[in-house]
C-alpha cells in the first residue's frame, strides 16, 4: 500500500460509517464460519465446537484482519480463511478460560459456557479441536497467496497462541491471582500476550497476505499492540462499572478473583486517560493511508467508546 498526503483527522475518523463497516463484514465472517465448521461425526464435538464458535461477539479479531488486509491491497476472499482461524483460536481460549481450573464463569456472551452445556471434558476437547483446526484451515482453505507468505501468517498466529503470547499470558495470569505485589510491568505482561498477541497477530496476518511492506508491517504492529493494550484496559474498567447482563459474562469477577487490573493499580480516572493515550497513539501509526486506514482508525476509536 502506497501512503497518500491525505493525513487522517479525527473528523474523518468519526465520519466513517463504523457500525454498517462492522455489521457488513461481521455478517460475512459469520457465514463464513458457518460453512467452514459443518455439524459432522461425532456430533457432540462438533456441536460443542459449533455452539462457542457460532454464539456471536464482536468479531473484532476477524474484522481487522480482513480491514488490514484491504489496507495492504488485498481482498476479503483472500483473508477470509485466516479471519475465521483467528475467531476459532479466540473462542478456543475462551472455552478454556471459562473452565472451573481457570476463571470458572458460568456465562459468555450471554450464554452458558460450554462447560455448563456440554460438561468439562467435552469443553475441553472442543476447544482443542478449535485450536488444531484452525491452522487446517489456513494452510487448506487460502487462495492466491504464495506459500511463503502462508506460513508467515501461520508462524506469526501460532506464536500469537502458545507460549510466547496468550498461553504464556494465561499462566503468568493465573499465578498472579490473589498476590498484593502485581506491578505495572506484570500486568502489562499478562495483557501483552493473554489478549493483546493474538489482536496482534490478527492485524499483522492480515496484511501479510497481501503482501504489505515492513515498514507497514512494523506500524500496523504498533497499532495492534496499542489498540490492544486500550481494549484490556477498557475491560477492566467495565468489569467494574457495568452489569452482567450489559457484559454478558459474569461482572465483578476480577475482584472476586483478587486479580491485579489497571484500575486498581491505577484507579479509574487513570486507567480512562491511559485507554484514550494508546488509542491516539495507535492511530498516529496510520496517518496518511488514506481512504483505506479508516476502518482501523475507527475500530480504534470504538475501544474506549464502549461504555464506561
Amino acid at each position: 500500500m502506497v501512503r497518500t498526503n491525505d493525513m487522517q483527522s479525527p473528523r474523518s475518523a468519526i465520519a466513517f460509517d463504523l457500525n454498517s463497516y462492522l455489521g457488513d463484514r461481521k455478517r460475512q465472517v459469520e457465514a463464513a464460519l458457518d460453512q467452514a465448521l459443518p455439524l459432522l461425526y461425532p456430533e457432540t464435538l462438533y456441536e460443542s465446537m459449533r455452539y462457542s464458535l457460532l454464539a456471536g461477539g464482536k468479531r473484532l479479531r476477524p474484522v481487522l484482519c480482513l480491514a488490514s488486509c484491504e489496507l495492504s491491497g488485498g481482498t476479503i476472499d483472500m483473508a477470509m480463511p485466516t479471519a475465521c482461524a483467528l475467531e476459532m483460536l479466540h473462542t478456543m481460549s475462551l472455552i478454556h478460560d471459562d473452565l472451573p481450573a481457570m476463571d470458572n464463569d458460568d456465562y459468555r456472551r450471554g450464554k452458558p459456557t460450554n462447560h455448563k452445556v456440554y460438561g468439562e471434558d467435552i469443553a475441553i476437547l472442543a476447544g482443542d479441536g478449535l485450536l488444531t483446526y484452525a491452522f487446517e484451515h489456513i494452510a487448506r482453505q487460502t487462495q492466491g497467496v504464495g506459500s511463503d507468505r502462508l506460513l508467515q501468517v501461520i508462524i506469526q498466529v501460532s506464536t500469537a497462541v502458545g507460549a510466547a503470547g496468550l498461553v504464556g499470558g494465561q499462566v503468568v495470569d493465573l499465578e498472579s491471582e490473589g498476590k498484593s505485589d502485581v506491578d505495572i510491568s506484570t500486568l502489562n505482561y499478562i495483557h501483552t500476550h493473554k489478549t493483546g498477541a493474538l489482536l496482534e497477530a490478527s492485524v499483522v496476518s492480515g496484511a501479510m497476505l497481501a503482501g504489505a511492506s515492513s515498514d507497514l508491517l512494523e506500524r500496523l504492529s504498533q497499532y495492534a499492540k496499542n489498540i490492544g493494550l486500550a481494549f484490556q484496559i477498557v475491560d477492566d474498567i467495565l468489569d467494574i462499572t457495568a452489569t452482567s447482563e450489559e457484559l454478558g459474562k459474569t461482572s465483578g469477577k476480577d475482584a472476586q478473583a483478587q486479580k491485579a487490573t489497571y484500575p486498581s493499580l491505577w484507579g479509574i480516572e487513570k486507567s480512562k486517560q491511559e485507554s484514550k493515550s494508546l488509542i491516539e497513539q495507535a492511530k498516529a501509526q496510520l496517518e496518511g493511508y488514506g481512504e483505506a486506514a479508516k476502518p482501523l482508525l475507527a475500530i480504534a476509536d470504538f475501544i474506549t467508546a464502549r461504555s464506561y
